[in-house]
């Protein structure tokens, strides 16, 4: 019973080292994808004020061509007018007249509204491209912190890893299973405590429970917490062995 104990002294142990390694890291990850989605979210509209900027070129050349194209047909039926046969042909041509100058007048309609949104387009532009600088500027220093964290805390962390799969191979399924039920229910993630001067996670132990503790023979549960207790020396052993 002594190794069972041990063994999950040590896997304790190691979640644990395993838990403030990434509390060092923080929300760094979340916040950075989080700012991956800001930066992608305004690159689109950034793309799209672009594309509209550009369409709104092309558009106004259009009108242009077809204010100048529908001027030359109104003047070319103003001067087959003059040589008309008969009332018909000239009502005809006046039609047309005035078709041509309703699509100038719609023409320079549009260009008016079109050159508005044109104006508008380029700070909307101005806008987008200073906040993505700045969001990419925080980005950059997101990134450059989590890389120092990670930097000095991966190779401790890969370390444990490995000797956590070490450790839970040695550990029969039922102990695994009441540990991880135990870990999973908890917010701080501590299932076993180590029993100090009489003592478990700041609470005092009925001298029973100390008793039985430090015999070492039984898994011993807190009736207040309901965690795991043992002595404090399998925890010391589990720092001795497992501090990279």
């Amino acid at each position: 019973m002594k190794e069972v104990l041990q063994q999950l002294a040590n896997l304790q142990y190691i979640d644990s080292r395993i838990d403030e390694l990434k509390q060092l890291r923080g929300d760094l990850p979340e916040d950075i994808l989080d700012i991956e989605t800001d930066i992608a979210r305004l690159e689109a509209k950034q793309a799209k004020l672009e594309q509209e900027d550009k369409n709104l070129s092309v558009e106004l050349n259009q009108l242009e061509l077809d204010i100048t194209s529908s001027t030359e047909k109104a003047k070319k039926y103003e001067e087959q007018q003059l040589s008309v046969r008969n009332n018909r042909e000239y009502d005809a041509l006046t039609k047309e007249i005035e078709v041509q100058k309703q699509v100038v007048d719609k023409a320079h309609l549009r260009i008016e509204e079109a050159k508005k949104r044109k104006e508008l387009v380029v700070p909307e532009k101005v806008i987008i491209d200073e906040k993505l600088d700045d969001v990419r500027a925080e980005l950059d220093k997101m990134k450059a912190n989590l890389d120092s964290v990670m930097s000095s805390t991966q190779e401790e962390e890969n370390q444990l890893i490995v000797a956590r799969e070490e450790v839970v191979k040695n550990i029969e399924l039922r102990y695994l299973r009441n540990y991880n039920r135990l870990r999973d229910g908890l917010n701080n993630g501590i299932a076993v405590v180590a029993m100090d001067r009489g003592a478990a996670f700041g609470m005092s132990l009925p001298p029973q429970t100390q008793v039985e503790v430090r015999r070492k023979n039984k898994i011993i549960f807190d009736e207040n917490s309901g965690r795991i207790v043992v002595d404090k020396a399998f925890f010391d052993k589990a720092k001795e062995q497992l501090s990279f």
